[in-house]
C-alpha cells in the first residue's frame, strides 16, 4: 500500500487543506540554503524530509525524528529512491529527544513540525503537547537568527486541540517577549476544526539583519 499523499486532517483526504502544507514549505524554502542544517521533527512517510534534503543540497544535512517503524522504513526507502540518503540522518526517537541527537554546537536553520497522527497508521499514536513543547524549545535554543520554525497543528483529533493551543501559546510567549515574530493562519470555511499553521522566526536585530 502506498502512503497517503500528505498528512491530512483526520478523516477523508481533503485537497482544501493542501495550501496549509504548501505555505509551510514556501516559508521554509525562503530561508533554507545549501549547506544548512534542517530538522524534520515528524518524519512520517518522509515527504517533508525529502523536501528539506533537496533544499540543503549535498553539503547540508537533515535530521529527522520518527517513532514508528513502518514510517522510518518507508521514509528511508523514499530517500534512497531520490538519491538523498547521504544527506539525511533518521532518528528512531521522539522529537523531544532532539538535544540527545544533535551535536552541542549544531545550529538549525529551519525546522518543520507536522503534528497529529500519521494517516494510514495507528491513530492512537499521535504527537502530544508536552513532548512537542520540549522539542520546540530545543529547536528554538539552536535556531539561527535568520531561520524559522513551521508547525502544522491538527485540532480535530483527540488531544489535538490541546496541542494546538499549547503551540499557539508557546509562539505567543516568544513573540510577546520580543524574541520572535510569530504568525498563524487557518481556513475558516471548514465544518471541522481545520489545520492551523504556526510560523515562528527570531526577531531581526536592530540593524535589520537577522543573522547570527
Amino acid at each position: 500500500m502506498n502512503p497517503p499523499p500528505i498528512r491530512s486532517d483526520p478523516g477523508t483526504f481533503d485537497p482544501r487543506f493542501v495550501p496549509t502544507l504548501d505555505e509551510a514549505r514556501r516559508r521554509i524554502a525562503a530561508v533554507l540554503r545549501p549547506g544548512d542544517l534542517a530538522v524534520d521533527a515528524t518524519v512520517g512517510w518522509g515527504r517533508d524530509t525529502v523536501f528539506l534534503a533537496e533544499l540543503v543540497g549535498p553539503t547540508g544535512q537533515v535530521v529527522g525524528f520518527e517513532i514508528q517503524d513502518e514510517a522510518i522504513r518507508r521514509a528511508r526507502d523514499l530517500l534512497v529512491q531520490r538519491g538523498l540518503q547521504d544527506r539525511v540522518t533518521l532518528k528512531w526517537l521522539g522529537h523531544e529527544r532532539l538535544n540527545d541527537a544533535l551535536d552541542n554546537r549544531a545550529v538549525i536553520k529551519a525546522a518543520m513540525f507536522n503534528l497529529g497522527y500519521l494517516p494510514g497508521s495507528d491513530h492512537t499514536v499521535t504527537t502530544r503537547a508536552e513532548s512537542t513543547l520540549i522539542a520546540l524549545e530545543a529547536v528554538w535554543r539552536r535556531l539561527d537568527r535568520s531561520g524559522l520554525v513551521t508547525i502544522v497543528c491538527y485540532p480535530g483529533h483527540p488531544g489535538g486541540m490541546e496541542e494546538t493551543h499549547a503551540v499557539a501559546s508557546w509562539a505567543a510567549d516568544r513573540a510577546s517577549s520580543g524574541d520572535a515574530i510569530a504568525w498563524s493562519c487557518a481556513f475558516l470555511n471548514s465544518r471541522r476544526p481545520p489545520p492551523r499553521l504556526v510560523i515562528v522566526a527570531p526577531t531581526p536585530r536592530p540593524n535589520g539583519n537577522a543573522s547570527s
